[in-house]
């Protein structure tokens, strides 16, 4: 039986294979999606800091006039320091740091200018005048301001080192050089002070929580917040005394500029000023 070749079948295997394989889809490679590139964070605004020192009784004004002068001058945030002004310039001497100061006298402003703290440029920007606060269903009786005399009353009062303690006191004597009054007058009234308060703002809270029955604080103290809770007995102008506040800036002011313009805003007729009148300060200008 003829040998026959297998050459020729596996010419035509290796052939068929070839053919197959150029036969075969291409494989096609996908490059990988780029990872999404994190966004940078957004930067914070900066913020410049104006440290205002301010006696208690200008807390509801200044903190409007603090919201107008920052809307005026974006990025800047005013910080105020409410206290008794003795308080204030106490803390000034101990060095605490502040950019402007606002008292309710002449006395601590003085302070404050003695200590190297601040030049003589220091300017009375609003006065106040001081008023008789009772509770409004009026417990003790009082009527009239003879009935401060009355024994067994409770009365509080700013103590004699707080600006308007001292007005208080002022008050009292003049009241006992009048006939009408009577010269123990301001013995027995004090006689009836149950509590000494650091600043004018917690005589009036302990009035209008009914603690005392009478005190003595600003006109500008009977804010809409407390006006519901106590009644006024006006003090007559031979009797009151005019409470002066003098602003500076201070001489180690961080922001010596900025201070400067709160300063004149605080003083300007159409912003400080009208602010201030509408807080029932008495204004300036």
């Amino acid at each position: 039986m003829p040998h026959r070749s297998i050459v020729p079948v596996m010419t035509v295997l290796v052939v068929c294979l070839f053919a197959l394989g150029a036969c075969a889809p291409a494989i096609t490679t996908v490059p990988a999606a780029s990872a999404p590139q994190p966004t940078a964070a957004a930067q914070p605004s900066v913020t410049t800091d104006l440290t205002v020192f301010a006696a208690a009784s200008l807390t509801d004004s200044f903190k409007e006039i603090a919201q107008q002068f920052e809307a005026d001058h974006p990025g800047v945030k005013v910080v105020n320091n409410f206290a008794g002004s003795q308080a204030l310039s106490t803390q000034l001497k101990e060095g605490a740091k502040a950019d402007v100061f606002a008292s309710a006298n002449n006395t601590e402003m003085k302070n404050v200018q003695d200590a190297g703290l601040a030049d003589n440029t220091a300017e009375v920007f609003v006065t106040n005048r001081l008023v008789v606060i009772v509770p409004a269903d009026n417990p003790g009786g009082i009527n009239e301001l003879v009935d401060l005399a009355k024994p067994n009353l409770k009365l509080v009062m700013a103590q004699k080192t707080v600006p308007v303690g001292g007005y208080t006191i002022s008050m009292l004597e003049k009241m006992s050089a009048d006939a009408d009054y009577g010269a123990d007058f301001v013995t027995a009234v004090l006689k009836n002070v149950v509590s000494e308060e650091n600043n004018v703002k917690a005589v009036v809270a302990k009035v209008a929580l009914g603690e005392a029955d009478a005190g003595v604080v600003y006109v500008s103290d009977v804010t809409p917040d407390v006006s519901d809770k106590v009644k006024s007995l006006p003090v007559p102008d031979n009797f009151n005394q005019v409470a002066r506040y003098p602003i500076v800036v201070l001489k180690n002011a961080a922001q010596p500029q900025l201070a400067s313009d709160f300063v004149s805003f605080v003083l300007a007729a159409d912003g400080g000023q009208k602010i201030l009148e509408k807080w029932n300060f008495i204004p300036v200008k």
